[in-house]
């Protein structure tokens, strides 16, 4: 028996209509239509077969999109919701800004940057900007806000990615965002629960683990989740994450063998997330091509486990053919009770109320212009957020030395060092022209900027020591080591033999480093006696940090995570 009660809590909230819609259509669908629902694939293009398949064929519930043009975002959504006989869930991974989407979308910054700003507002108007240029164009998803915490300054994977390390900084940010996106119409989607960033492995590569005891993870995650759900989260996000201790206070006597991921562990899901912390909502796995959810069962059991267990939506498929047949096989054979499917479908549902996608679909709203949608992407005010942020959080993390702010005269012979991610190690290009961007921006000021180059580099063979201080004034380290998914470790990699490239010059030559991305670099350059984190490259980022370098703007960021990554020598 369908609970339809539920759909007047928190955080749906339905009036009788609402509810009326939500019932009649779940009792008029089919088991395919239903089996449908629980699906949340990727679409990458326009392709019109490929688009009628989503809503014709597999009769998805959602789909979530890649970074594409604004106008073909405005025709390919237009065009599903057409096309749908039930509105879609749109989703993107708005954790920055509308560019989670839109290519050219506004980047307010990655979280970490907002954290820094130590103003929980800017949380907010980080969730507002996504949420305008995401429904601009058709979403009604955001895959954010990240509510893990820093807790390993190794983990690969969240860097940038998470407000900070302070649980009470990221509970404020967390909810700041949620009710910011739902005002405007956009569902929040809180993740990755049990929590991210204690582990320092990657979910995509394998199965990770959250090791807190209870009470610990109670104090922190525990209570941002709450304070995220208490504030109306709509839907949730379980990731391929375990929980090991509440798991065994759970399951008293389970195998360590035994303990599943929170995707594939219904004592995590049904009695930790839905009892204890009390979320009523939509809760979608994680994406099911990492390895962390397949690692530990066979996926065809696994993909119909996930919606057992008490997900409600199956994100990503490895095989939409071979995913849909496992989650048919998985109803048919009663792995998904018919009592599970149906609730599953009637919070999808819900949700699609929630948000008002019914009556929008019927009125026509689900229509997306680009003559519109242009007018929002990158506004003025959107604009003005970024360059707050931008301003508000590049943080002077050491500056022993007091050489800042930079005198274009006294120091202006600069040797630049870039140092940039590998593409090969993330899978995808790198636009950044880190080299070129920051040359003519210090050039600009004033300065005489040569980049550094691998010259002879055999022991013996080397420029003489005492050439570096003849030749240059400074030396700027400037680096953009972007944390992605996929990579093992996020640490600087000099160039050989012994370094030719690392900051050896210290005692005789002044030194800044500045990073743009991954935070935690005094690790692998623990000497540097100026270091500045700015959090992402960008042009907004790049000026600001300019400004301040040379003393027209003050630094005012606060460190949201522990930059010197726990070690001692990283103070001198």
């Amino acid at each position: 028996m369908v609970d339809y009660e539920l759909l007047k809590k928190n955080p749906f909230y339905l009036k009788e209509d609402q509810i009326e819609w939500v019932k009649r259509t779940l009792e008029g669908m089919s088991q395919e239509e239903k089996i449908g629902q629980l699906f949340c694939p990727v679409a990458y293009s326009g392709d019109k077969e490929s688009l009628d398949n989503l809503v014709h064929k597999y009769k998805v519930g959602g789909i979530m999109g890649r970074a594409m043009p604004a106008k073909e975002l405005c025709e390919v959504i237009s065009y599903l919701q057409n096309k749908a006989r039930i509105p879609l869930l749109v989703a993107a991974n708005f954790e920055a800004g509308g560019d989670g989407l839109i290519e050219g979308g506004t980047n307010v910054g990655p979280e970490l940057m907002v954290g820094a700003t130590g103003n929980p507002e800017y949380a907010g108007k980080l969730g507002m900007v996504c949420a305008r240029e995401g429904l601009a164009v058709g979403a009604n998803w955001a895959f954010a806000p990240i509510v893990d915490i820093e807790r390993n300054w190794r983990n690969p994977i969240m860097g940038t990615r998470l407000f900070g390390a302070d649980p009470d900084m990221v509970r404020k940010c967390s909810v700041e965002y949620t009710v910011a996106v739902q005002q405007e119409g956009m569902a929040a989607s809180i993740k990755h629960f049990p929590g991210d960033g204690c582990d320092e492995r990657d979910q995509h590569l394998m199965t990770t683990i959250n090791d807190l005891s209870c009470e610990e993870w109670m104090d922190t995650y525990g209570a941002v989740y709450k304070a995220c759900i208490d504030a109306g989260a709509l839907t949730l996000m379980v990731g391929h994450i375990m929980q090991p201790e509440w798991t065994r206070r759970l399951c008293p006597g389970i195998r360590d063998e035994d303990i599943m991921p929170a995707t594939l562990a219904p004592e995590l899901i049904q009695t930790l997330l839905r009892e204890t912390l009390g979320f009523n909502g939509l809760i979608t796995t994680d994406a099911s091509t990492m390895a962390g959810m397949i690692i530990p069962m066979e996926r065809e059991k696994a993909v119909p486990y996930t919606i057992a267990a008490g997900c409600d939506v199956f994100l990503f498929t490895k095989n939409m053919d071979e995913d849909y047949e496992y989650m048919t096989k998985g109803v048919e054979n009663g792995v998904i009770t018919k009592e599970r499917l149906d609730e599953a479908v009637m919070r999808i549902l819900g949700t699609k109320a929630a948000l008002h996608l019914p009556e929008k679909k019927e009125s026509g709203q689900l229509m997306f212009d680009y003559d519109d949608a242009k007018k929002v992407i990158g506004c003025d005010l959107h604009k003005k957020i970024e360059l707050e942020v931008a301003d508000l959080s590049a943080t002077l993390v050491k500056n022993l030395d007091h050489i800042l702010p930079l005198d274009p005269q006294k120091y202006r012979r600069i040797l630049l060092y870039p140092l940039c991610t590998n593409p090969s190690a993330i899978g995808f290009p790198i636009t950044d022209d880190v080299p070129g961007t920051m040359k003519s921006a210090l050039e600009k000021e004033g300065f005489q900027v040569t980049v550094f180059e691998q010259g002879m580099g055999r022991e013996g063979r080397q420029d003489r020591y005492d050439k570096m201080k003849k030749d240059y004034d400074l030396l700027l380290y400037v680096a953009n080591m972007i944390t992605r998914s996929n990579q093992t470790v996020v640490r600087i990699c000099w160039t050989p033999p012994m370094g030719l490239d690392v900051p050896k010059y210290i005692a005789s030559v002044p030194t800044v480093f500045v990073s743009f991305a991954n935070p935690y670099h005094l690790v692998d350059v623990p000497r540097i006696r100026t270091f500045i984190n700015a959090y992402k490259f960008k042009e907004s980022s790049v000026n600001a940090v300019i400004d301040k370098l040379l003393g027209r703007s003050e630094f005012k960021g606060v460190s949201p995570v522990d930059a010197f990554c726990g070690k001692w020598d990283t103070h001198l």
